[in-house]
């Protein structure tokens, strides 16, 4: 069957319309040399206690014209940091993380909206093989060419705050603070 060529162009003028409504979102992996989940407890009351974990991994989809995206954050429980060696220990023992038993903590997005130049992300955190919903706000999503790889890159700063009791970790309520907050500061390559 030979196509006449009206219908010809026709057809190639059709296609070439759906070819943005059939574009991908982009996807993206974590840096984990730039991404390092912070959180923060009252300590006792008198002070607030600071700690991180170094290593992170997961992926991301974005396509913000089409206001669409998902997210997967990795977080290596055994790669805890306060600064103080035994309360690390301490943090990764059953009393807390339980980090042999549950060696990640993970959150999964259910929903992203994008507004101004940062978004809301609704989804599902998993702590010590506990799940409950939470939002991350995120304050600032930054893209642009990498000044020395040269590769796609963006960045984002998220925050959300939870109650660890919610998780199942209870040790030394209420002294030490059920309250936590977590800041996800993340980078992520364009695959």
């Amino acid at each position: 069957m030979v196509m006449s060529r009206p219908f010809f162009r026709s057809w190639l003028f059709f296609c070439l319309l759906l070819l943005p409504m059939l574009a991908v979102a982009d996807s993206y992996t974590i840096d984990p040399a730039h991404t390092y989940p912070n959180f923060q407890v009252n300590h006792l009351g008198f002070s607030t206690l600071h700690g991180r974990f170094g290593k992170t991994s997961g992926k991301l989809i974005m396509d913000k014209a089409k206001g669409m995206g998902s997210v997967e954050v990795i977080i290596d429980v055994a790669s805890v940091d306060t600064g103080f060696k035994k309360r690390d220990d301490h943090l990764r023992s059953p009393d807390f993380f339980n980090a042999i038993e549950f060696p990640e903590i993970v959150f999964k997005s259910t929903r992203v909206t994008f507004a101004g130049k940062g978004a809301v992300v609704n989804g599902e955190l998993t702590i010590k093989g506990v799940t409950r919903p939470v939002i991350l706000e995120v304050s600032s999503i930054n893209c642009g060419v990498h000044p020395f790889s040269k590769k796609q890159v963006c960045g984002f700063d998220a925050s959300t705050r939870f109650l660890r009791s919610d998780f199942g970790i209870k040790y030394a309520l209420p002294a030490v603070g059920d309250e936590i907050r977590l800041d996800i500061e993340m980078e992520a390559f364009k695959d």
